[in-house]
């Protein structure tokens, strides 16, 4: 990086307000075990014909597919960290072949064995076919403009589309992050970076709007509705935290904005949370679009994404920001923005949490397994007669490839490193190599520099929707 880095063993006040931005965040797991159920209520809403009702109900099952925002900004938020920590920094930034190396093994060790099980039931047509098990298995199916399932993928990976947007992402993220920290390197000091980054984040968010275009005009293109472009404001929403929290620890003075900000999203976590109720409601009535999958048109599209990133937002930002634990005075379990911790840690949260990209992946094999199974019509039955079998069949079959499947591959994501990979030391968020003496503040013997970490994502700090893989489970 051009940028001279902070200064050395700068002082930065131990509040118990500074966002956790090290170590595993475990409310966030919690995020994704709320992500992943909302998706399973929507495909079975939708399968059942619940989510297509006329009424108050119908609505407010079909916008459950806003769990694909909370996916994605989770992925942008946990990924794109590595690179915001560099760039304030002004040191250099993870390694892309480790960091591809990572995404591969937690996404694709797992979706592989879905994907096989699914064509082998129910695209049987297609197996001596070389296209079909190339496009499924690279995640590329989405880019055929002449498919041949109907829907928005082969028959038992149709929620896959939002996964084949992840992967585009996670190989695009390294390029999407050059050209950001290159012109926020311009700023000469970690206050003025940050502000470039979030200047590039709005830029990458209208860009993302601006995508609606040749989808619609000069005729419409429905597949372009399950590409990546249209979706980068909803990554930028969880990169942009990712600047606010590792800002917050480099800002000058001693409670500047950006803290009074994280302080403030944390304090008024139930707040935040019904404003993301009310965004929920506007995505859920006809100006969000039809009930099902596409959209109707260039501004009902733009309508539908902007409210769907501040639903993201105001569920995210209050967990984001939360302070380091034993950073301070535990605050009482139910109040202020202590409730919403208490909730997303609780050991059922955790659970699904942690086998959420599982429940992704399974749960339209489970699905229309049981509704096979049952005789069920497309668009009958009843909701929660579905819902209880299938929720629970598909929680069962995440656990066990969370377990035989999913931890082998983040075992051997952190046992193996690509060839030619170097070994470096970990980075620490001032700089300074981890383990270096830190140097005596003549400020104030209270004060400590901001926690060390690794400017890696690593297999569990990083996952997705979103899928979370750890940093996002992928959504429907």
């Amino acid at each position: 990086m051009s940028a001279a880095a902070p200064r050395q063993g700068s002082a930065v006040p131990r509040s118990p307000l500074l966002p956790q931005v090290r170590g595993h965040n475990a409310p966030l797991d919690g995020i994704r075990a709320i992500a992943a159920l909302m998706v399973l209520v929507f495909h079975v809403a939708v399968e059942t014909g619940a989510a297509l009702e006329p009424g108050v109900r119908g609505a407010l099952l079909s916008a459950a597919e806003l769990a694909v925002p909370l996916f994605f900004a989770l992925s942008g938020l946990l990924l794109f960290r590595p690179w915001v920590r560099a760039c304030l920094d002004g040191t250099r930034g993870p390694d892309v072949r480790v960091y591809l190396w990572k995404r591969a093994l937690r996404v694709l060790p797992a979706y592989w064995l879905v994907a096989v099980v699914a064509l082998l039931i129910w695209s049987r047509d297609q197996l001596d076919a070389v296209r079909p098990w190339v496009e499924v298995l690279t995640l590329t199916f989405t880019y055929n403009t002449d498919p041949w399932w109907v829907g928005t993928g082969p028959y038992g990976l149709g929620q896959m589309w939002s996964l084949c947007v992840e992967v585009s992402f996670y190989a695009l993220l390294p390029l999407i992050a050059l050209v950001l920290t290159r012109y926020a390197a311009r700023g000469s000091d970690a206050d003025r970076r940050a502000r470039r980054l979030l200047v590039g984040l709005g830029a990458l968010s209208v860009l993302g709007l601006l995508a609606f275009l040749p989808q619609f005009y000069p005729e419409p293109r429905p597949y372009m509705n399950a590409w990546l472009p249209r979706t980068l404001g909803l990554f930028a929403v969880g990169m942009a935290l990712a600047v606010l929290t590792e800002w917050a620890w480099r800002e000058r003075g001693p409670d500047g904005p950006v803290r009074r900000l994280c302080r403030t999203l944390y304090a008024n976590a139930t707040l935040c949370w019904a404003l993301a109720a009310i965004l929920y409601a506007l995505n859920s009535t006809p100006a969000g679009g039809p009930r099902f999958v596409g959209t109707d048109g260039l501004w009902i599209s733009v309508f539908a994404t902007v409210t769907a990133m501040g639903f993201a937002f105001f569920i995210i930002a209050p967990v984001a920001v939360m302070p380091e634990p034993g950073s301070g005075p535990r605050a009482h379990r139910w109040r202020d923005g202590a409730w919403l911790e208490t909730v997303l840690s609780h050991p059922l949260s955790l659970f699904l949490g942690k086998v959420s990209y599982g429940i992704f992946i399974w749960q339209f094999v489970v699905l229309y397994s049981w509704r096979s199974f049952t005789g069920q019509e497309i668009f009958t039955g009843s909701f929660w007669l579905d819902m209880v079998p299938v929720t629970a069949g598909t929680v069962l079959l995440a656990a066990l490839t969370h377990r035989y499947v999913e931890e082998p591959a983040q075992r051997l994501a952190g046992r193996v490193r690509p060839a030619g990979a170097p070994k470096r030391p970990k980075p620490s968020l001032t700089g300074r190599p981890a383990g270096a003496p830190r140097p005596q503040s003549p400020e104030s013997s209270s004060e400590s520099s901001p926690p060390e970490s690794s400017s890696e994502p690593s297999a569990s700090s990083a996952s997705s929707s979103e899928p979370s893989p750890d940093s996002s489970s992928p959504p429907s």
